[in-house]
């Protein structure tokens, strides 16, 4: 199961995993998109159920998980992508309704979906999540505050849920993308598609499959092998903060 799966990380985990052999839950908001890749998937001989639903919608999200039928429940996957960043001003000036929206979506979101699928993975002694957490999760940046705070926490969540689990088979893996280009910047700067542009100028940044690459291996590595953290930076990238463009 993927969240999210229409575009960027997501997109790029529901490929990979899909050319990887595996069956594919995929969520998200675009009933039309998510369409879209499943008759791409499903011509190329993948297995695919689509769910409409915004990971902020709790009720929403625990009715498809429920309504799934019995062969699709014993999830061995889940990829908890879905996430945004929304602004980038100072602390002091920024929107009320953006940091809702970030919370809701990077916190509470990927909370709602551990929730509802790891119990089984638990009951099963099997399973995988892989949480996409941020490099900006290790420090903050200039005026990315909450965004970076919402990063953090998903670490923080990811070492209780390794911790909570260790008793059983199921794996937990943070992944900590740095520059990658999705829709990303154009997300976080309301569709001002110039400065997202220049986010990415001067250098070679991440892209989706360069994540849902490492998504795999983790997802593959052998029983006795948890792949608990992995920071993923664009060659020029020294960290959250340090970018050498040319």
């Amino acid at each position: 199961m993927i969240t999210g799966a229409t575009s960027g990380i997501g997109l790029g985990c529901a490929r990979k995993f899909a050319a990887n052999g595996d069956k594919l839950i995929l969520t998200g908001r675009n009933e039309q998109k998510l369409e879209e890749i499943r008759k791409e998937l499903a011509d190329k001989g993948t297995q695919v159920l689509t769910l409409v639903f915004d990971v902020r919608d709790r009720a929403k999200a625990t009715e498809c998980v429920n309504s799934l039928p019995e062969e699709w429940k014993a999830i061995d996957v889940l990829v908890n992508n879905a996430g945004l960043a929304l602004g980038l001003e100072p602390e002091f000036e920024g929107s009320f309704d953006d940091w809702e929206t970030m919370i809701d979506t990077n916190i509470k979101g990927l909370l709602t979906m551990t929730r509802l699928i790891v119990p089984g993975m638990v009951e099963r002694d099997r399973g995988q999540v892989i949480n996409i957490g941020s490099v900006a999760g290790d420090a903050a940046y200039a005026n990315g505050n909450v965004y970076c705070a919402t990063k953090s926490a998903v670490k923080t969540l990811s070492d209780g849920l390794r911790i909570d689990v260790a008793g059983t088979a199921v794996r937990v893996t943070n992944l900590k993308p740095g520059l990658v280009e999705t829709n990303f910047s154009n997300t976080r700067f309301h569709g001002d598609t110039e400065r997202a542009a220049n986010v990415y100028k001067g250098i070679k940044p991440l892209t989706g499959d360069d994540i849902a690459d490492v998504a795999v291996y983790a997802a593959n590595a052998p029983a006795h092998v948890q792949i608990a953290e992995v920071l993923i930076l664009a060659t020029h990238q020294g960290s959250g903060s340090v970018i050498v463009r040319k």
